[in-house]
């Protein structure tokens, strides 16, 4: 072998050595970078309190598309034509995101709930066409409890796709009745006894005061309706 031949030789082992050097320190550096970024993305979350289940699923996410970026950063150092694993990668990703469409607009939804928390676990809330008591807030589904003790898993989609009615959010809730009396009863005598109802009842609340006014004059009966404010917790009992 001549002398040339192996000047040759040498320096393509030098000049492949070399990039094989940078493309593990590009690998290392990007993977100690990728760390300390999803690190700090959880640790920004953990202090806003958001749900563990969203934190470990939104900082694992960012970690492996980070890591992505960092090996074909790393492949592209030694010489390899990266394009076309771009181009599989964004084709495999359009092909999964269309085969999960909806189970995707579930996760959205899902991240909205938890983000900006309409309710929380145990609050009683009409949505999506349920009423019920929330046991759990998933990722891509609610479960919910109705007042039957039915248990309901209700899609995320369909709870912000529509309007929520919390009514747990307040601490305290207005009791709408209506009681109906006959044309020949005493209108003050009615009043009279429904506020002394009301008055002798512990559980309603001094401020705002009830309302006790005539409603309506129907064919056979003259209609009260009876407005207490009560604590959220004691409504169906006021009620009933």
């Amino acid at each position: 072998m001549s002398e040339e031949t192996v000047e040759t030789i040498m320096a393509y082992l030098s000049l492949y050595a070399l990039n094989i050097v940078y493309a593990l320190l590009i690998f290392l550096v990007g993977k100690w970078i990728v760390n300390y970024i999803s690190k700090g993305l959880r640790r920004v979350m953990e202090a806003r309190k958001i749900d563990a289940v969203l934190i470990t699923f939104l900082s694992s996410l960012l970690y492996y598309i980070l890591m992505v970026v960092v090996v074909l950063a790393a492949v592209s150092k030694l010489g390899v034509q990266t394009t076309s694993f771009i181009a599989i990668l964004g084709a495999a990703g359009l092909a999964v995101g269309l085969a999960l469409q909806g189970s995707l607009a579930n996760f959205a939804a899902g991240v909205l709930i938890i983000l900006f928390r309409p309710f929380k676990i145990g609050d009683f809330v009409e949505a999506g066409g349920t009423a019920g008591i929330v046991e759990e807030i998933g990722i891509l589904i609610t479960v919910m409890r109705t007042p039957d003790n039915k248990k309901i898993l209700m899609p995320n989609s369909a709870i912000m796709g529509g309007t929520i009615t919390n009514f747990s959010a307040n601490p305290t809730r207005r009791v709408d009745m209506v009681f109906g009396v006959s044309y020949s009863d005493n209108i003050d005598k009615v009043k009279e006894v429904l506020r002394d109802i009301i008055a002798k009842d512990p559980r309603v609340l001094p401020e705002p005061a009830c309302q006790i006014v005539v409603s309506k004059l129907n064919d056979s009966s003259v209609d009260f309706i009876v407005r207490p404010w009560v604590n959220a917790s004691d409504y169906w009992g006021v009620f009933f």
